[in-house]
């Protein structure tokens, strides 16, 4: 089995294809759920080749209460012919009807939103980490950078006083 390049089973970051790091630092993110996508063949070759942007998109949860992802960009398929995908299309999202309800009711009432977290495989299908989130504003932004800072300098300081 030497020269077999696996996979750690628990390793969080193996088969991430995107992350949204922007989400993180402009939103509170409240709750996540995992969601399926719709994509065609072309676009999950391209996905699994690393091609994918969430940085810009968000959800959008319309009247008939069908989800999409909006915004997203996916690279065409180097090696695909004239039936190469359009790369900013909505693509629909797969999430039980439960589910689908109760976000659509809490971006209703409190203007919440829902933005993009994560782009990953699992088992071979790709799938999106979505976020109920609330937007943070300027005073949130420097408090979460005082706490991150205040906190390294405390890790620092304890790694510092056990190596002596």
């Amino acid at each position: 089995m030497a020269g077999k390049n696996k996979k750690k089973k628990n390793d969080p970051n193996a088969g991430v294809l995107a992350s949204n790091r922007k989400a993180l630092r402009d939103y509170e993110i409240l709750e996540k759920v995992e969601a399926g996508i719709v994509l065609s063949g072309t676009e999950v070759k391209s996905c699994k080749q690393g091609h994918i942007s969430i940085q810009e998109g968000y959800v959008h949860i319309d009247d008939r209460l069908e989800v999409y992802l909006v915004g997203c960009t996916i690279q065409p398929y180097e090696h695909g012919n004239i039936f190469n995908h359009n790369q900013t299309r909505e693509r629909k999202l797969l999430l039980h009807r439960k589910e689908i309800e109760r976000l659509y009711g809490k971006i209703r009432e409190k203007g919440l939103t829902i933005v993009p977290l994560k782009c990953y495989l699992v088992r071979g299908k790709v799938k999106v980490r979505i976020g109920l989130a609330k937007g943070k504003n300027v005073v949130d932004k420097r408090d979460t950078i005082k706490k991150r800072e205040s906190d390294r300098d405390s890790q620092r300081a304890m790694r510092n006083h056990n190596h002596r």
